[in-house]
């Protein structure tokens, strides 16, 4: 399960992630990612009064992906995909992890191997 605090959940962070971040489609799924802004990221705890914010992901399964069953299935296998990757993930980013209608079909294994290779072209060529 992906703890609460790595969740997205307003609209308003979708947007951002979506409209001002990066983007790097797969066979299987769009990911999004939005880097915090630098000075957000780098500021120590003590400069703000406050801790910096952790990587937080989204997930968009739409109906093109399949019924019910099948659509929480994904979300269920990305969630727990991304758990695993959140710490490579530059602190304060908003990833949106967009599920293109062939991932209802998709095994586990291809899903993680289309998330790794969009992160990876995200991240500049780092590994997740």
């Amino acid at each position: 399960m992906l703890p609460s605090e790595h969740r997205l959940r307003r609209r308003e962070d979708f947007a951002t992630a979506v409209r001002r971040g990066r983007r790097a489609g797969r066979p299987l799924l769009v990911v999004h990612l939005r880097r915090a802004a630098s000075a957000e990221a780098n500021a120590g705890p003590h400069a703000t009064g406050k801790t910096a914010s952790p990587s937080r992901a989204g997930f968009v399964v739409s109906k093109a992906v399949g019924g019910a069953v099948v659509r929480n299935r994904v979300k269920r296998r990305l969630r727990h995909l991304i758990r695993d990757r959140l710490e490579s993930l530059p602190t304060g980013s908003l990833v949106v992890v967009r599920a293109l209608p062939g991932a209802g079909e998709a095994e586990y294994a291809q899903l993680a191997r289309d998330l790794d290779s969009a992160l990876k072209r995200l991240l500049g060529g780092a590994p997740p």
